[in-house]
């Protein structure tokens, strides 16, 4: 009989949960509408908004005319309900941008506040600071501390969950034991964490590129790192200790110096891309900067190398994932666009006998942020959903 009663709970809180993913997107639903769309009875939609709405999840926000009989009730997602935090970490390096930025949304997704700040993280406390910036959404949006329900952490560096610590990381106190739980701690919500590029393949999943792919691995070039995601049908593949992906640590062998330590940072990385800006005569700042001159003046020697260089990458990521599509992204594959692109393309077709498709980043936002707040707003609604299926009665 536990058995029973167990399977249906289950059937109870998988009803509750296809209602509320239907009034958040897209919302605006009758009884008549849910009943169409989850194709269940009368009374078990009755019964699932009851819930949800004693939850506070859902509220009678109209009245739909022109049918017959009654007006009826149109339900909607209380966006109000729970609110969700996304804090992206960086490491900015020689590039200037921004060390934080930051956003909140509500349960529906709306975007409430976001900024960017720059902070000295020698002189300053990771928790303190994540604290602020939390602290200073909740001031922009009136937003109680009680109604943020996940903050999600962007860092540029891997996650280990087994011991809860951030590796690989260079941005200051942020590889510290504990620090995680700490923050956790001081903000009284859960927190996650994730690397910087998976959160891009979040957001490049949910609403770029890869929207449609059966898998796909998105390159991140930067304008200091690099990085590499793994999507296999919506899910990130991270590693035992979160650093699948850490693409830039791939050693390199050079003939002419086989006693000096290369990577591939050493080649497409933001130092190897000034260098190479500087042998062509290509001026500008910062890499994207320089990558956005050699672009538009169609300076091909410099696109042409290092499209070369980028393959050597792309070439070793085929012919282990073999992925349907791989996505080029981050501040260099935008600046370069499809001239760049161009280039990948004829480049990989010489340096390989593999086969793939690429693609540069739909997203023109800051895809980290919102990758961060696309995890953070799921990591929401499965805690909503979670709740109330907790506390049905067995």
């Amino acid at each position: 009989m536990a058995r029973l009663a167990g399977s249906s709970k289950l059937l109870r809180a998988m009803n509750e949960s296809a209602a509320l993913e239907l009034l958040l997107e897209p919302g605006n639903l009758t009884r008549a509408d849910l009943r169409r769309l989850t194709a269940l009875s009368t009374p078990t939609i009755s019964e699932v908004l009851r819930r949800l709405t004693d939850a506070g999840l859902v509220d009678v926000v109209g009245h739909a005319s022109g049918r017959p009989g009654p007006n009826a009730e149109v339900y909607a997602a209380n966006p109000d309900a729970a609110y969700a935090v996304a804090v992206s970490v960086r490491d900015v390096g020689t590039s200037g941008t921004p060390s934080v930025g930051a956003a909140l949304c509500d349960l529906t997704g709306a975007v409430r506040a976001r900024f960017e700040s720059r902070v000295d993280f020698l002189g300053a406390d990771p928790v303190a600071v994540v604290a602020g910036v939390v602290d200073r959404l909740r001031e922009q949006t009136g937003v109680d501390a009680g109604r943020i329900r996940h903050v999600q952490l962007g860092v540029p560096g891997s996650y280990d969950p087994r011991t809860e610590t951030i590796r690989l990381v260079d941005v200051p106190g942020f590889d510290r034991p504990g620090l995680v739980s700490a923050i956790a701690a001081r903000l009284g919500a859960p927190v996650g964490v994730d690397n910087d590029v998976n959160l891009a393949a979040v957001a490049e999943r949910r609403r770029g590129a890869g929207r449609d792919a059966e898998n796909f691995a998105l390159l991140w070039i930067g304008q200091d790192g690099l990085g590499l995601a793994i999507d296999i049908n919506g899910t990130l593949l991270r590693g035992t200790r979160g650093g699948a992906g850490e693409i830039g640590y791939v050693p390199l062998y050079s003939p002419d110096s086989p006693h000096r330590k290369l990577d591939l940072q050493h080649l497409f990385g933001g130092a190897a891309i000034m260098e190479l800006a500087r042998d062509n005569g290509v001026a500008g700042d910062t890499p994207a900067e320089v990558v956005t001159a050699a672009a538009a003046a169609g300076t091909e020697d410099f696109v042409d190398t290092l499209a070369d260089r980028i393959v050597v990458g792309l070439a070793a990521v085929t012919a282990i994932l073999d992925p349907y599509l791989v996505v080029l992204a981050g501040p260099i594959a935008q600046a370069g666009g499809d001239t760049l692109l161009t280039a990948v393309n004829r480049a990989f077709r010489r340096a390989a006998p593999l086969e793939s498709s690429f693609a540069v980043t739909t997203i023109d936002d800051d895809a980290v942020l919102v990758g961060a707040l696309d995890a953070g707003l799921a990591a929401v609604r499965l805690a909503l959903i979670t709740a109330i299926r907790d506390s049905l009665p067995v």
